[in-house]
């Protein structure tokens, strides 16, 4: 069903979330439905995940359904373009026409390693203060090169995500992602350099072993903190 073609924009269109009694618009393929009517858009948000009045094009490709559900609702307008505020290489455009997949998943494919070790890392050493069993310490050890080399490839596709996902805008989440992720990357190094020239480092209780044990210990809400502000990305809390 069609009705009257009005021609919205993106900021005209960012307004209709279904708030203070607003509808709930989407648009999609510059079609713009007004899903208000249905139980899976109230309050303006879909699986706990895509937001109402934006465009969901992208977020289509992705999704185990099809274009079809949008069939059931009133089509009300058509979203108005608008020129693009960056330019994407042709090269990149043409593999993300043939691999939709890289436009979202690089990022969220790499980003559980580092957190993983991370948390490895973290425990095993608690493991081997506790139990003095060296292949505790060998294994944080291992865990802690894992995630050195994981780490900048999260970064870097966080930041790829960010610029094509999100128009390298500022945003709260991000911010604290980059800087927390860097501090994380840093600290990684720190402790491997430091085990290195230090191999026996926890082998006896000491200030150095006490004040390298607790930076150990520090990987934990690092990690905690970056994954906190990527699920809140990704899945925000309903308000």
């Amino acid at each position: 069903m069609v009705m009257a073609q009005n021609e919205f924009t993106l900021m005209e269109l960012s307004q209709l979330n279904g708030e203070d009694g607003k509808p709930v618009y989407v648009a999609y393929q510059g079609k713009v439905f007004d899903v208000s009517g249905s139980k899976l858009w109230r309050g303006g948000i879909h699986m706990k995940r895509h937001h109402a009045a934006r465009d969901l094009s992208t977020d289509f490709k992705a999704a185990p359904h099809g274009e079809e559900v949008l069939a059931r609702y009133p089509q009300v307008g058509i979203l108005k373009e608008e020129p693009e505020t960056r330019k994407i290489p042709k090269v990149l455009e043409s593999v993300l026409a043939k691999y939709p997949m890289l436009r979202r998943h690089p990022h969220p494919m790499v980003v559980h390693f580092p957190i993983v070790f991370m948390f490895a890392t973290t425990v095993m050493n608690i493991l081997y203060v506790i139990t003095e069993i060296k292949s505790f310490e060998m294994t944080a050890l291992h865990c802690l090169v894992g995630g050195i080399l994981f780490t900048p490839i999260a970064i870097l596709t966080g930041m790829y995500s960010w610029w094509l996902n999100y128009l390298a805008k500022p945003l709260r989440p991000v911010a604290i992602k980059q800087w927390v992720s860097l501090i994380l990357l840093a600290l990684q190094i720190t402790l491997l350099v430091w085990r290195i020239k230090v191999p026996h480092i926890l082998d006896s209780l000491g200030p150095e072993s006490a004040i390298y044990f607790l930076l150990t210990l520090f990987l934990l809400p690092l990690v905690i903190v970056i994954g906190w502000h990527g699920a809140m990305l990704t899945f925000p809390i309903e308000k």
